[in-house]
């Protein structure tokens, strides 16, 4: 457990009643927020507020000495980022209008119910959440260079690409937030790396607890996230935590969401939402502090249209939220990644480093890799683990390629991408002669290997030799 303070800034209370303030520092203490600076005398307000940095004023409406309204517009004219909730045992319209307009972010009426005041209190901090990322990521891009270096936090996920690169200044942007973040890509690009970055840029001093839950059902998930108390179901002998606790002070990273069940998901709603769970068998009620950050391949959007995944549900966790762009989106990374791959499973399998020949970048190139970069691991282990001389072959690559491709490799790029990858749109009314289709593959296929020949005859499935003689035969080919 740590022993950091919650907040990392403090929450300052001004009430002149010495009872008020100890009832809020309990209701405090009760939810978790223990950083809390109580203050009786409305005149020592902004002397505080001067040698502080605050996450939040509460601040009591009628007081002596000063009114909370004459407070609350020197604050919001000299402090106008911390938010001030206003708090009263008068229920008056015009007072709560006035306040709201002076820049007040919340009204709260006495006498206070704590889990009500609670909610409040975190939903004005995640607004303070909300500000700091902002401010973040305006000096992110105002201060973006051509020169860009990644943080270290980036360092195993291998990239060159721009756009690869505005994805971890969001992520640097983002880091020390509460919010979830949800992380989205195809099988394969990398999800729980970026999770771990975030992690580690974070400054977080707990664990990054990782868990795929696809395939869960809704006791599994419940018990697996948030535990049980001994003889809560068949064959629960003892006590036992759940991945939740583990995660304390840390990150839970949470992968497949888009598998969860409607049962779940609600259960997983209420934690991201009052950060409160209960262990099975157990009716007490503990919070967690816990960073959440989601991952999925699905498309969340036709789940909802489908019923199959709530919107409140997919509002409270898109609040950031990564997109990961699929290898075949960012061609230009392929290189690194090989070299990369090849040097790491050298190591690893204690053999010496092989050199390939340059149309293996080209081969690699004019594949999609439906598996994104783990299916391009995939074949660099394959081929490191098989090679036998100083140059790694191309066979182990080629026999891949033509098993997930039907011997076409580059030609099923237009069903995942859904671009128009040639020279004519096939539609049943306008169907291209047999010359033009043979035309139009020959141009694509050179097009893709950048004119290699012999890398684009193996994608026709014919030899070199007969795409040579078409060529010549067909000089508009090449054209």
């Amino acid at each position: 457990m740590s022993n950091e303070l919650y907040p990392k800034f403090p929450v300052l209370v001004v009430d002149d009643e010495p009872l008020a303030l100890r009832s809020y520092q309990m209701a405090f203490l009760s939810s978790g927020i223990d950083n809390v600076i109580t203050c009786g005398d409305s005149r020592e307000v902004l002397n505080i507020v001067q040698k502080n940095e605050l996450e939040l004023i509460l601040l009591d409406l009628i007081m002596p000495h000063v009114s909370g309204v004459d407070i609350l517009k020197r604050l919001c004219e000299e402090h106008p980022h911390i938010p001030v909730i206003m708090v009263t045992g008068v229920n008056e319209i015009e007072s709560a209008v006035e306040c709201m307009r002076l820049g007040a972010v919340d009204y709260i009426l006495k006498p206070i119910n704590a889990e009500g005041f609670i909610n409040r209190v975190e939903k004005a901090m995640e607004l303070r959440d909300l500000q700091r990322e902002n401010a973040r990521l305006q000096r992110s891009i105002l201060g973006r260079e051509a020169g860009f270096l990644p943080h270290p936090a980036f360092g195993e996920i291998i990239t060159c690409d721009s756009g690869m690169y505005s994805i971890f200044q969001y992520c640097e942007a983002i880091a020390k937030s509460r919010q979830p973040v949800l992380i989205t890509g195809e099988t394969g690009v990398g999800k729980e790396l970026f999770a771990q970055a975030i992690h580690a840029l974070s400054g977080a001093t707990g664990e990054f607890v990782a868990v795929n839950i696809a395939g869960f059902d809704d006791v599994m998930l419940s018990d697996m996230l948030f535990g049980h108390r001994k003889g809560a179901f068949t064959g629960a002998m003892e006590n036992r935590s759940g991945i939740i606790e583990k995660a304390t002070d840390g990150t839970l990273f949470l992968d497949e969401i888009g598998d969860l069940s409607m049962a779940s998901q609600v259960k997983l709603l209420r934690l991201l939402q009052e950060r409160e769970y209960s262990p099975l068998g157990d009716d007490n009620v503990r919070r967690s502090n816990a960073r959440i950050l989601l991952a999925t391949h699905h498309n969340l959007m036709e789940l909802q249209k489908n019923a199959k995944f709530r919107k409140d549900l997919y509002y409270r966790i898109a609040t950031h939220h990564i997109h990961i762009p699929p290898l075949r989106k960012r061609k230009g990374d392929i290189a690194m990644l090989v070299d990369h791959f090849i040097n790491g499973i050298s190591t690893e399998m204690g053999k010496k480093t092989p050199s390939y020949p340059p149309e293996l970048i080209t081969l690699l190139k004019s594949y999609t890799f439906p598996g994104n970069v783990r299916e391009l691991q995939a074949m660099m282990y394959d081929a490191v683990s098989s090679h036998q001389s100083k140059m790694l072959s191309m066979r182990v690559f080629i026999e891949h390629i033509n098993r997930n491709s039907g011997g076409a490799a580059a030609l099923t790029a237009n069903e995942q991408t859904g671009e128009r990858d040639s020279d004519w749109t096939v539609n049943l009314e306008n169907l291209p002669t047999l010359k033009q289709a043979t035309e139009s593959l020959v141009k694509e296929a050179l097009r893709r290997t950048d004119g290699n020949q012999s890398i684009a005859s193996k994608m026709l499935g014919i030899t070199p030799q007969a795409l040579s003689a078409r060529l010549k035969k067909h000089s508009d080919f090449s054209d």
